[in-house]
């Protein structure tokens, strides 16, 4: 059964909805903000409250492509990443003047930040590369041939990496990929639309038990991979008209939320109380009256 928000609820509960304007490159989450920002950039990220999702501010990134395809928070260095269309990404402060500094890296896909630093995917170079906060490099990483496209990537604690990548062969997966750029194993395989399959996985998010979210782009869902790489089940998000082209994915486990960038779309989702990617979280599927929602059970690959 779906109800009205409760804000006691320690159910995942969709809190509200950033309406469309362009299509959503990457979206960010720092203490009470949600960062944005969207094809058509305009040289500027977008800043919301976290609480209201009302706009805020806009931080100007000059220089900042017009084509910018990802986004990262850091509370360490209390900073922004972008990336964009002109081979580049650039850091923001987020204290004081919002300075800005810029560095190369050859067509730039997802943003992830690991610990303090900072994890680039160049998806023409097939390549991982880790940045200190000051853009100074500090590994370059080779990915095994099949992965054509990468387009994220997430690093965990073991050092290993998560890439979601397609390819023009149609192979559509999600790697455990070592730190040599082999894969170790992966989810997924032929382009499709099962759970055992994906057209074009795009976004990651890793919950603290290591279950990874995907956002299956041309699916139009959201798929939960286990830790082992082995099994996945449907994660339901219940918004008006169901999922368009989810692109960008980001995940606070620290503040239970998780926000989700449309492409098609062109809207940020933002659902709170979600503790991890577990089924059992799944079970509830509660949000704003008006919405028009829909629930719908979660099946598990055997």
């Amino acid at each position: 059964m779906c109800v009205g928000l409760d804000p006691n609820s320690s159910s995942p509960t969709v809190i509200h909805v950033i309406p469309g304007g362009n299509q959503v490159g990457g979206v960010a989450s720092l203490g009470d903000d949600v960062f944005v920002v969207r094809w058509h950039s305009q040289q500027k990220i977008e800043v919301y409250d976290a609480k209201t999702l009302r706009l805020q501010r806009h931080i100007t990134v000059p220089g900042l492509g017009d084509h910018s395809f990802g986004l990262a928070a850091c509370p360490h260095n209390n900073c922004v990443y972008a990336s964009d269309c002109n081979n580049s990404v650039h850091r923001v402060e987020l204290s004081g003047s919002n300075e800005v500094m810029k560095w190369s890296v050859r067509d730039p896909a997802g943003l992830s930040v690991s610990e303090q630093n900072l994890l680039v995917v160049s998806y023409s170079e097939r390549k991982l590369e880790i940045f200190t906060s000051n853009g100074t490099l500090l590994k370059d990483i080779q990915l095994q041939a099949d992965i054509e496209y990468p387009r994220h990537a997430v690093q965990l604690p073991t050092g290993q990496f998560l890439v979601s990548h397609f390819s023009s062969s149609s192979l559509h997966r999600v790697c455990l990929v070592g730190v040599d750029g082999a894969v170790v194993r992966s989810y997924g395989g032929q382009e499709g639309s099962q759970l055992t399959q994906m057209n074009e996985p795009e976004g990651l998010a890793v919950d603290g038990e290591g279950r990874v979210l995907v956002a299956d782009y041309y699916n139009d869902r959201l798929l939960v991979i286990d830790q082992s790489l082995s099994s996945a089940h449907e994660m339901s998000v219940c918004v008006d008209g169901g999922l368009e082209d989810p692109y960008t994915l980001w995940y606070d486990q620290s503040r239970r939320r998780l926000c989700i960038g449309e492409w098609r779309g062109e809207r940020v989702i933002v659902i709170d109380n979600m503790k991890d990617f577990s089924l059992s979280q799944l079970t509830h599927c509660v949000g704003p009256v008006g919405l028009h929602l829909q629930c719908k059970m979660l099946t598990f690959v055997i």
